[in-house]
């Protein structure tokens, strides 16, 4: 679903805007999935940071974290999969919500980000997780 909200907005615009959205959506997810630090960097704002919790645990941490922790233990072990579920946008701020599931082989996760609009390039400013399902691997 994709819904821009500002009146001068063409329809080709929230087009385009919603693939360039969705692109930055899935180069996050490809990272996390791979372990592909360059993917996340390209991503994520260097200033992004990441919110929520698992297992108990609270995370409130810079973006730099997630990319330490995909790189050491990649999100794909063989049933991972991932669904851009929203889309909503108004001029230069985005907020799209992404479910996540086989992450670490059982783990889903219901994603919300807020992007913006950078020097003409959608970049994620937050990624907030809800922890829905399966147990993390023991380390994680």
């Amino acid at each position: 679903m994709a819904q821009a909200k500002e009146g001068h907005t063409g329809v080709a615009d929230v087009v385009s805007d919603y693939d360039a959205i969705c692109r930055v959506l899935q180069l996050c997810t490809e990272g996390e999935a791979k372990g592909d630090v360059a993917k996340l960097q390209e991503a994520f704002h260097g200033d992004a940071r990441m919110f929520g919790s698992l297992s108990g645990t609270r995370y409130d941490v810079p973006i730099a974290e997630l990319f330490a922790l995909a790189e050491s233990a990649p999100a794909d072990t063989g049933n991972y999969r991932s669904r851009v579920l929203s889309v909503q946008q108004t001029g230069e701020a985005a907020v799209a919500v992404v479910a996540e599931e086989g992450y670490w082989g059982s783990v889903s996760f219901l994603d919300y980000f807020q992007l913006a609009r950078i020097d003409g390039n959608w970049k994620i400013v937050c990624k907030l997780f809800a922890h829905t399902g399966g147990e993390p691997p023991e380390g994680i």
